[in-house]
């Protein structure tokens, strides 16, 4: 099947329903349980230092703030949920949007937490999953779990637009 441009602002739309669902999950665990959620504004800091040669950081809550840190981490945030959810629909050449496969999108949606596991965490001073975090188990569980929920808005994401591309045809 060839990739068309549907395709590919489908997939956007689908990154943008998923990482909403994560950002919502996390609000969730937050006002429900108590259980805190990166401060997407740190991670802007962390891009922030970047342009600087700074790639890594001992703490990323004591480097010095950066201008517009929120508005950059929120972009981020969101631009590589796009990123994810526009690899998963590109390598599938479009057939994952045409009839969206729920493991297939639970798989993708772990497989990203190798991310702050392996690059996120240890650049903000956390160390390799969390190591170094007060509670290390604790901050792995809560990445593999929003990294899961983030693969359900994956895939209900993706039903929504497969729905609407169906019934544009």
């Amino acid at each position: 099947m060839p990739l068309r441009i549907e395709h590919v602002l489908g997939a956007i739309v689908v990154g943008i329903g998923a990482t909403g669902l994560m950002v919502l999950w996390n609000i969730f665990l937050r006002r429900a349980f108590g259980v805190p959620s990166l401060n997407y504004c740190l991670l802007g800091r962390w891009l922030g230092h970047m342009p600087g040669g700074t790639f890594r950081h001992t703490a990323i809550a004591a480097a010095e703030p950066r201008a517009g840190e929120c508005a950059i981490g929120w972009t981020a945030h969101y631009s590589i949920g796009v990123t994810f959810a526009v690899a998963l629909v590109v390598l599938t050449a479009g057939a994952w949007l045409e009839r969206p496969s729920f493991l297939l999108a639970l798989a993708v949606g772990l497989g990203t937490v190798v991310f702050p596991f392996l690059v996120m965490q240890p650049s903000l001073g956390l160390g390799v999953a969390s190591s170094r975090a007060p509670k290390p188990g604790r901050a792995r569980l809560k990445s593999l779990a929003t990294h899961a929920v983030f693969g359900v808005g994956l895939y209900l994401s993706g039903v929504v637009v497969s729905y609407l591309l169906a019934a544009r045809a």
